[in-house]
């Protein structure tokens, strides 16, 4: 990705077209050009991923998007790579009927796609049918052209957006192009990041077409990547109480594992004490497996009242259950005003009984959990993570992190990040009961909750990163990420 101070600024479609006039109309820089950087900017791109590549086939829709591979078509043409174009209906706008054009007086062919053409074999497809305007389904015959793009095998560079990827929302309404490499000129678009999207965008690579920084000048993006940082190194003279005491509650009969990733987890992630507030038959195993939490019996909220004047964070919800015992047990947590990190069945319940959580407090749903706290089914929080994360932390007023490909995390304020990092062998039991663990122990050590929240999803998500470079994503349990877990958090594993 192209090194500047906003290569990790996410925005809205909108925005992006806001920004696109702003070149025009403020920096005097026609849209005509800003088509032609955008196709020599696609050119070097193809040629350091496929270097080798000498026969490419590109396939462009009808607006500037159609008009850019028609541009990427001629400068290959120029450069000695034998380029194929095929077009999806005639071009529309100046720009791009200009850019076709280009393409066919330096020599090109245009040939007209219809069902039943043969591919040609080549090198690298490129995607250039639609761009961030495509808000719905690609119609059934261009999702046939992508369907036979993928049958070839050969590797796809999208240009801007994978054609039939929502590039506000990550959502991915029917078929789309699932690009191995996408090129994405101006500014970074927030969809790409988040949902179905990373499926289908591969490397994402951002090029501002050489445009000066006075373009963003004000312009105030509408998310951000994180990035990877950790906390400094502790003082010499840091003992226990100084690191905070992580008090996690849950593990109803038959769910110790659960409130066991948790508590350890806060260890790992630097908590100088973790208490469990468990059943009484968890006792003798947890003592046994983890000797270094200490397990408490806890048969109602009169014990766990005992527990609370030495907390400093409470993690509420792995294996809780929804039953009489751990509804008392949630309750007197919410009651008692301490920071929290609620999952699970601390989320369920929320849902039932829902009540604002204030400052402090870190929700950690799943879209599932998340639909039950909004009222609303799976599909609906797919379809916009983004509004959905912001309309959890407004309406519980926490700081809410949306779990999934592309992690969300959000404060009452509608601020958002995004996690690059994560890998599909973390969808595995036990995940979230880590989260939780590693949150709280953030917060315990003196975060605030969108500090601890953030730093906590990157530091989660990095760490099942590395454990897959060791051991493949099949078969990645939880606790894998314990020891990568250590090793972020003090700096010596990136």
């Amino acid at each position: 990705m192209t090194a500047s101070p906003h290569r990790h600024e996410l925005y809205t479609v909108e925005q992006v077209r806001a920004l696109d006039r702003r070149a025009i109309d403020d920096l005097g820089v026609p849209g005509y050009e800003l088509m032609q950087r955008a196709a020599a900017a696609a050119l070097v791109c193809l040629r350091q991923h496929w270097p080798q590549a000498r026969r490419i086939a590109v396939y462009g829709g009808p607006g500037n998007n159609g008009g850019d591979g028609f541009l990427l078509a001629a400068l290959a043409r120029e450069a000695g790579i034998h380029a194929e174009v095929f077009a999806w209906g005639e071009s529309r706008g100046d720009d791009a009927v200009r850019a076709r054009r280009e393409f066919e007086h330096g020599g090109g062919t245009v040939h007209a796609w219809r069902e039943g053409i043969e591919l040609p074999l080549v090198d690298v497809h490129v995607d250039a049918l639609y761009g961030t305007g495509l808000q719905r389904a690609l119609t059934a015959d261009i999702a046939g052209l992508v369907q036979c793009i993928h049958a070839t095998g050969a590797p796809v560079l999208a240009l801007d957006v994978p054609s039939g990827v929502n590039a506000d929302t990550g959502d991915v309404p029917g078929v789309a192009v699932q690009a191995d490499v996408t090129v994405t000129f101006i500014a970074l678009k927030r969809g790409l990041f988040t949902g179905l999207a990373p499926g289908y965008v591969g490397t994402v690579q951002w090029e501002p077409l050489g445009l000066t920084d006075t373009l963003w000048h004000g312009f105030e993006p509408d998310a951000g990547l994180m990035q990877p940082w950790t906390l400094p190194p502790r003082p010499r003279q840091s003992h226990k109480g100084s690191n905070g005491h992580v008090l996690a509650i849950g593990g109803d009969h038959g769910t110790a594992g659960a409130v066991r990733l948790c508590g350890e987890a806060a260890l790992r992630g630097g908590a100088g004490l973790v208490s469990v507030a468990t059943r009484a038959d968890h006792l003798t195993a947890l003592n046994s497996a983890r000797p270094e939490l200490m397990a408490h019996d806890v048969h109602g909220p009169q014990a766990l009242e005992a527990l609370l004047p030495r907390a400093t964070v409470l993690a509420v919800g792995p294996g809780l259950g929804q039953g009489a015992w751990g509804h008392a047990l949630w309750l007197t947590a919410l009651d008692s005003h301490l920071p929290l990190v609620l999952d699970a069945d601390g989320l369920n319940l929320l849902a039932r009984e829902p009540r604002e959580l204030g400052d402090g407090a870190v929700i950690t749903p799943h879209p599932g959990e998340a639909a039950r706290l909004l009222g609303c089914d799976t599909a609906t929080i797919g379809r916009d993570r983004y509004a959905a994360v912001r309309e959890l932390a407004r309406r519980y007023r926490a700081v809410a992190v949306l779990k999934g490909a592309g992690s969300l995390v959000a404060d009452p304020h509608g601020r958002v990040a995004v996690c690059p990092w994560g890998n599909p062998g973390m969808a595995t039991g036990g995940m979230g009961d880590l989260l939780t663990g590693i949150i709280a122990a953030l917060i315990a050590q003196g975060c605030g909750a969108w500090q601890a929240a953030c730093l906590g999803v990157s530091l989660h998500a990095r760490a099942g990163d590395v454990a897959a470079r060791h051991g493949g994503e099949r078969g990645l349990i939880a606790t894998d990420l314990l020891d990568p877990l250590r090793r972020l958090l003090n700096g010596r594993e990136s």
